[in-house]
């Protein structure tokens, strides 16, 4: 296996949400983009937290309307991130050993994309196929 790098595979640009953003637009986000987590990040791109579905599926477990309820109310505040070097293998294992799904990309402590287990798993298969037009 090629180790390439979170900043080859990524994909760009990361959609972050700010900490008062309500879980329900964050869940229309992810209907619509077919996402299913989100970095939440200060205005200047730093990451703070993490929304998942299953935050929101907790929140809505919990009785809480989703309108009502913020990003910042329902993150992950401890966000495991990679910097843009950072190889496949590495962020397999870390994907692994925090049973997460995807790790937001960090340079200079700022949110520049997103790496998914679909985008590792992409990239591993794609040479393999051809898209003909």
């Amino acid at each position: 296996m090629e180790d390439k790098t979170a900043v080859e595979i990524m994909t760009r640009p990361a959609i972050s949400a700010k900490k008062n953003a309500s879980a329900r637009d964050i869940a229309l986000q992810f209907i619509s983009e077919q996402y299913s987590g989100m970095p939440v990040t200060e205005t200047d791109g730093t990451v703070i937290g993490i929304v998942t579905e299953l935050d929101i599926l907790r929140a809505v477990n919990g009785g809480h309307e989703l309108a009502r309820v913020t990003a910042g109310d329902i993150m992950t505040p401890e966000v495991a991130t990679v910097k843009p070097e950072t190889p496949i293998t590495e962020m397999i294992k870390m994907m692994e050993d925090f049973h997460i799904i995807r790790l937001p990309v960090c340079k200079d402590g700022k949110l520049i994309g997103v790496v998914s287990r679909g985008d590792i798993i992409r990239n591993l298969v794609e040479p393999e196929f051809m898209t003909n037009m």
